[in-house]
């Protein structure tokens, strides 16, 4: 039996986490956090029968809530500095992309909102896509053997 670690599964004693990388992972667990809590809030009060539609109220909330667990489990996966989760982190702050634009094309309170949705999906986007976020989790750019 080998006493070797997989390079996927680095025990976090042995592997010091980059900063970028539990940045990213905060600002990933913050969007999963407000997805699923705007889920929530969604199911509860489609439950007590307050919006218009209760049924639409109660599924979107349980959408809400399933999204919300896709950036929380890149979270999870990013502390870990699991490959994987580079994944649903990138995807997660290009879904946030459109939502901030929407927000920004609306009145009132929901500008600064949109505001604060663009700011945090660009941030996450500059994190998950550095080069040193891609080394930090292990993944290689083209063949084992180049330096390109």
């Amino acid at each position: 039996m080998s006493t070797q670690q997989t390079p996927s599964s680095p025990s976090p004693s042995a592997v010091r986490r980059p900063t970028r990388i539990t940045a990213l992972s905060g600002i990933n667990a913050l969007e999963g956090a407000a997805l699923a809590l705007g889920g929530i809030y969604l199911l509860v009060m489609g439950v007590l029968g307050r919006p218009e539609s209760p049924q639409q109220a109660e599924t979107v909330g349980i959408t809400l809530i399933a999204l919300g667990a896709i950036p929380l489990f890149a979270a999870r996966g990013l502390l870990l500095l699991r490959s994987w989760s580079r994944g649903p982190a990138l995807i997660t702050q290009i879904m946030a992309l459109p939502v901030a634009w929407t927000l920004l094309r609306s009145q009132g309170g929901l500008i600064p909102t949109g505001i604060v949705v663009a700011a945090v999906a660009v941030t996450g986007l500059v994190l998950v896509l550095n080069p040193a976020t891609a080394r930090a989790l292990g993944i290689h750019r083209g063949p084992a053997g180049s330096d390109a």
